[in-house]
């Protein structure tokens, strides 16, 4: 009787280490940007990564939720608990979005420390002056035209982090650096 030898995984899927790196900031900031291009870096180095971007999460997990402070929350606790999910599970998960309010990231936090995963608070920092001249969804220019209402950090509040993992002031760095800012500071919590 012959019998196969049992498939090893390599010393890398053994020792996956999974974390929910949440980048905050204003609409415009570069979050999405930043998180697209260290996705990148991540799986050339071999990590499994997903981005859980916030347009995409308003289209398909939270439709039919408003930009009021209770749905704003809710739809920043659905995306936490799908993101602490996956990294519990050794993925790299990229967070770019805005959630506003301190409360609804801190309460995310908590979840993750609860369940032992990881979790960096990353505050890409760029001024609103910066955001309106980016304007990369034509919102800036909607509000002062009068066509929408409710844009966080000109007529909606926007709690900026007072003590986030990292701070990342994408107007005085390229993406590129921004990326490996971050990369850098994965590196050195252990997560890479």
């Amino acid at each position: 009787m012959t019998t196969t030898p049992q498939t090893s995984q390599t010393s890398q899927e053994n020792h996956v280490t999974g974390a929910t790196i949440w980048l905050t900031g204003l609409p415009s900031a570069g979050k999405t940007t930043i998180a697209y291009e260290l996705a990148g870096r991540l799986r050339d180095e071999g990590h499994r990564v997903e981005i859980l971007d916030g347009d995409e999460i308003r289209e398909f997990l939270s439709a039919g939720l408003g930009f009021t402070r209770e749905d704003r929350h809710t739809n920043v606790q659905r995306i936490g608990f799908v993101a602490e999910l996956l990294a519990s599970h050794g993925v790299k998960v990229l967070v770019p979005v805005i959630a506003p309010y301190a409360d609804s990231r801190e309460a995310v936090r908590k979840r993750h420390q609860a369940e032992g995963t990881a979790f960096v608070e990353v505050h890409v920092a760029t001024p609103v002056d910066v955001c309106s001249v980016r304007d990369v969804k034509g919102l800036y220019a909607k509000q002062a035209a009068g066509e929408i209402s409710g844009l966080t950090g000109v007529d909606d509040p926007y709690e900026a982090p007072e003590a986030p993992d990292l701070r990342i002031e994408s107007q005085n760095q390229t993406v590129q650096e921004s990326a490996a800012q971050l990369h850098a500071l994965l590196t050195e919590r252990g997560l890479l």
